[in-house]
């Protein structure tokens, strides 16, 4: 079994910073790509950031410049630091990772529980 906990989301006024945290646990042997989604409501989910487990990193246009993606492999954790946030940011934010449990199993993704983040004054 493979759990990721997500920890961090809550209410920030326009211009604050808020940092998410995503921690996997459970029978896992390697730990591919991990990344932040988000859903707004009446949205589709879309993808906000990525991270491979070399360290190479993608983000949505709408956050480049403001979202910073980062992960310690050593705890399979993924982190998301949201600085400059806006209120079009407001969104519940998943956690993704793409996890390898056992050596003669493939990979397979898992999502987090999701965080709300809203940003309002």
């Amino acid at each position: 079994q493979v759990q990721l906990v997500e920890s961090g989301g809550g209410l920030v006024q326009p211009g604050g910073s808020l940092r998410l945290s995503c921690a996997a646990s459970g029978s896992i042997f390697s730990i591919n790509t991990m990344g932040w989604y988000r859903q707004a409501p009446g949205k589709q989910r879309e993808l906000v950031a990525a991270i491979t487990s070399g360290g190479s990193t993608n983000y949505a246009d709408s956050v480049k410049g403001r979202f910073t993606i980062s992960r310690d492999n050593a705890k399979n954790t993924v982190y998301l630091q949201m600085n400059g946030l806006k209120p079009e940011d407001t969104a519940v934010y998943y956690c993704n990772a793409d996890i390898q449990r056992n050596t003669w199993l493939p990979s397979a993704y898992y999502w987090g529980q999701g965080t709300q983040v809203t940003v309002s004054s």
